[in-house]
């Protein structure tokens, strides 16, 4: 059945519209997420497990104090997370409320916003007040329009909070066991720190090359930018455990 939308095209222009699919990415506020939790994860805990090897600590402990790191990391993470998607479905709502009043209070300011947001586009009077007195008939459709063209806001997600602190999370916590791994199979941490080295660096070239994939950047540029910020956060923290040391 076709929604009221489809309904108010004319058939002409439906046809069109079913003919052409457009193919858009629309997962960006997932994959910013993903994003967030597997850089910090393979770079905070590879930073840790590289400054404890250069203090001479054990595998146990490494590995130890890594494990403890990527819990905390990721609980604090994912709940930085939630709070910062609860904020934006906070801040909406105030929004929409203060819209809402205002479209009773004061319609004709309002319908003037709306004439002055259509001529920054270059419609002339005599066009946009169609739409004006249009959107004046439909209170829902003409919060709608000022919430997205007025202020820039999109509905959020009411999932939306939960969903990002627990794929932050868990990008977190997969991200963060990669480094760790030679801590678990090779006893001498000196041994094992190379191993993480080698396996981190790998990680972080692939992560980089999928992230600037998925985002539009140059795949091969995003790559290297992410190993190389991975190697000098590992670097900076060897040298200073062996400064420290000393």
């Amino acid at each position: 059945m076709a929604s009221a939308e489809e309904r108010s095209i004319e058939p002409e222009k439906q046809r069109l519209l079913n003919q052409h699919k457009e193919k858009h990415f629309t997962a960006g506020e997932i994959v910013r997420d993903i994003i967030i939790g597997v850089s910090d994860g393979l770079t905070v805990p590879f930073a840790l497990a590289a400054g404890l090897s250069g203090a001479n600590a054990t595998s146990s402990i490494i590995l130890t104090a890594g494990i403890a790191e990527v819990a905390a990391g990721a609980i604090s993470m994912g709940l930085g997370g939630y709070l910062a998607a609860k904020s934006e479905a906070d801040h909406y709502a105030r929004e929409l409320k203060r819209e809402q009043d205002e479209i009773i209070a004061v319609p004709d300011t309002e319908a003037a916003e709306v004439a002055e947001i259509l001529a920054q586009y270059g419609i002339e009077a005599h066009e946009y007040a169609p739409v004006v007195n249009a959107l004046k008939k439909k209170p829902e459709a003409w919060l709608d329009f000022m919430m997205k063209f007025e202020l820039g806001l999109e509905k959020p997600d009411p999932r939306r909070a939960l969903q990002s602190a627990l794929t932050i999370a868990i990008a977190y916590v997969l991200g963060g066991v990669v480094p760790l791994v030679p801590y678990m199979l090779i006893p001498r941490a000196r041994d094992a720190l190379i191993g993480s080295v080698c396996l981190t660096l790998l990680a972080l070239l692939i992560f980089g090359y999928a992230k600037g994939y998925f985002t539009g950047s140059k795949p091969l540029t995003s790559a290297l930018q992410t190993a190389l910020i991975g190697a000098i956060a590992s670097a900076a923290a060897f040298g200073l455990a062996k400064a420290v040391r000393l």
